[in-house]
């Protein structure tokens, strides 16, 4: 069941929900929220950091997924009234970038969570870009203690 009653667009409340601050920002919305599922989406710009000649490159896709797993470790911290831990990338598995998604165009990443133990996650993610799948992979993440 989706928590989230509206999408969240307000940027400064998003990137108080995860550590990486700007330029690093990879997400800037939050469509759904559950223990098991997130979606996210970002706005491309012309001056994001992993932006060019008119493209949001392979390395931002990959940050916009772990990014999105953040975000949901930040909204369940939130949504605890707590302060969420630190996360990092411990492996990316199957990364498949089909298409590089133009400035302009917006993300919608969806992350399902397949287990969660102990701080460690591992998630299947999906980034869509104009309806269309742009970007998979398989990602385990950990939480710092």
């Amino acid at each position: 069941m989706n928590l989230v009653e509206q999408p969240i667009t307000d940027e400064s409340f998003i990137q108080n929900l995860i550590p990486q601050k700007w330029p690093f920002v990879m997400v800037d919305k939050l469509f759904y929220f559950s223990n098991e599922k997130i979606v996210s989406g970002f706005a491309i710009k012309p001056n994001d950091l992993f932006t060019d000649n008119n493209y949001f490159q392979g390395p931002g896709l990959i940050e916009n997924m772990a990014q999105t797993v953040a975000l949901h470790t930040g909204y369940s911290y939130f949504l605890k009234n707590k302060e969420a831990p630190t996360g990092y990338i411990g492996s990316i598995k199957k990364a498949e970038i089909f298409n590089l998604p133009k400035v302009h165009s917006e993300l919608k990443t969806t992350v399902v969570i397949l287990h969660d133990i102990m701080g460690v996650t591992l998630v299947k993610v999906e980034v869509q870009c104009e309806g269309k799948i742009v970007a998979t992979s398989e990602m385990k993440t950990v939480l710092a203690k």
